[in-house]
């Protein structure tokens, strides 16, 4: 008899201490339950608080044990911050173990580096609820999702009530156009939750690029349901967001998953493209997927065989 097994989602986590972070692994966990985490704590300059190094100095005399003490101290202060996190992460049901990692900025490329390391599914990300001005250029959330060639979850803080139930069954909204970054998404969304009820969504701007019709995979029994929006033609990268993240709410989505086009980090934000769009105003937990992401959950699934599985 044949068994199918599936290895749990390998995320990684940005983790720093804020309530941010600490509600995405909340959130992650209710979207990926029992999967296996990395939390990764960046530890940069100057390694310890304001304070901390004015109990330290005891003048320029000094300044070789200075430096040490810092770092000693730094680095005691970075592993209890990551041990917090994976606290969080195996309360919320996951398997998670820590990742100090020594930093010099650029938390972004750092993230980017890591993810490839570790091989993770996805990369999740808490966000300050930041949206439209607001929104920092060069924000953590927004250089990892420009940076790493995974998916990235960016979950905004806070998240409403109806919000965080919606978490655990809430159907998944894919944005749909046809171009193949948006086959990329579908494809990992189908892949990442197999369970769920998937929603396509079609922003008619006068610009699909391809077959907007989003068969599923052959062999695939996730229910999908195709919706067509309201829009016109020429629309701005924030109206589609605007219309995705409205129909995300109506039907209570769990997560909404936008793809991208591939284009540089500068012209995608210049351009103010669907997918930065959907990042900075959504309310709900937004997976960016690069089209050049790698097809999650491929390698990750084993069949075996054996004369006792059915007994197991």
């Amino acid at each position: 008899m044949s068994t199918t097994r599936i290895t749990p989602t390998r995320m990684l986590v940005g983790y720093d201490g804020s309530p941010a972070a600490s509600a995405a692994i909340e959130a992650g966990a209710q979207l990926f339950p029992r999967a296996h985490a990395w939390v990764a704590h960046m530890w940069t300059p100057p390694f310890a608080s304001t304070s901390l190094r004015d109990r330290l100095w005891t003048g320029p005399s000094n300044i070789d044990e200075f430096v040490e003490a810092i770092e000693r101290e730094g680095k005691r202060e970075a592993d209890r911050m990551a041990a917090i996190g994976v606290t969080l992460a195996g309360v919320a049901g996951w398997d998670a173990e820590p990742l100090v990692v020594r930093s010099y900025g650029g938390e972004g490329l750092r993230f980017a580096e890591l993810s490839e390391k570790v091989d993770a599914d996805v990369v999740l990300i808490g966000s300050r609820g930041l949206g439209g001005a607001q929104a920092l250029l060069g924000s953590v959330s927004d250089m990892v999702v420009h940076y790493t060639d995974r998916p990235v979850l960016v979950v905004p803080h806070p998240l409403l009530i109806a919000e965080f139930a919606a978490l655990a069954n809430g159907p998944v909204l894919v944005g749909y156009d046809g171009s193949p970054g948006a086959q990329t998404a579908l494809a990992t969304a189908t892949r990442l939750f197999p369970t769920r009820p998937l929603l396509l969504a079609t922003v008619d701007d006068g610009q699909a690029t391809g077959d907007t019709t989003g068969p599923p995979q052959e062999g695939d029994d996730t229910a999908v349901t195709r919706l067509q929006l309201r829009g016109g033609r020429g629309m701005h990268g924030r109206s589609v967001a605007a219309a995705l993240v409205g129909c995300a709410r109506s039907r209570a989505a769990g997560v909404l998953v936008v793809g991208t086009r591939g284009r540089s980090a500068v012209r995608e934000i210049l351009l103010g493209s669907v997918a930065m769009a959907t990042l900075h105003h959504a309310y709900l937990p937004v997976l960016v997927v690069p089209s050049g992401s790698p097809a999650a959950g491929d390698s990750r699934a084993t069949t075996t065989s054996s004369p006792a599985s059915a007994a197991t």
